[in-house]
């Protein structure tokens, strides 16, 4: 164990900083080192690890097959897991419009099989051209 003396004439001579890195252990942790590089280090890392959500989309359509659904789901389970949101677009087109219950239905087998890693924030907007769900993580 080296006194704060000894440490600070050490850093002194090295051209560097005394840093306490650790002030809550027993006996508090001190280095020697670039007291600008460290803090600049600090910053990055704490940027690095704030994530901002974003909001994905996918599409379908009420004739979409079932296999091409499920890779939709796995999609959506992937961005989910990312911590971002999904928007879920039903298109229609020409007289699908007149079976809006099919996407309905579609939207609501959607959101039951990602019910495990996400909660519907909104349900059902849109006009009669489209409507979607917008599924957040939990």
């Amino acid at each position: 164990m080296v006194s704060r003396e000894d440490a600070l004439e050490r850093a002194k001579n090295a051209g560097q900083d005394l840093v306490e890195v650790a002030p809550d252990a027993n006996p508090p942790v001190c280095r020697i080192l670039n007291y600008g590089k460290y803090k600049y280090k600090q910053k990055k890392k704490l940027q690095q690890k704030q994530h901002v959500a974003q909001l994905k989309e996918l599409r379908v359509r009420p004739k979409t097959g079932e296999h091409d659904i499920q890779t939709k789901i796995r999609q959506a389970r992937k961005f989910l897991e990312g911590k971002n949101r999904v928007l879920i677009n039903m298109m229609f087109k020409g007289r699908e419009r007149a079976h809006t219950e099919i996407g309905i239905s579609i939207l609501k087998q959607i959101a039951a099989s990602l019910e495990d890693v996400a909660k519907v924030e909104m349900e059902k907007t849109g006009d009669d051209r489209k409507m979607g769900i917008i599924l957040s993580p939990k």
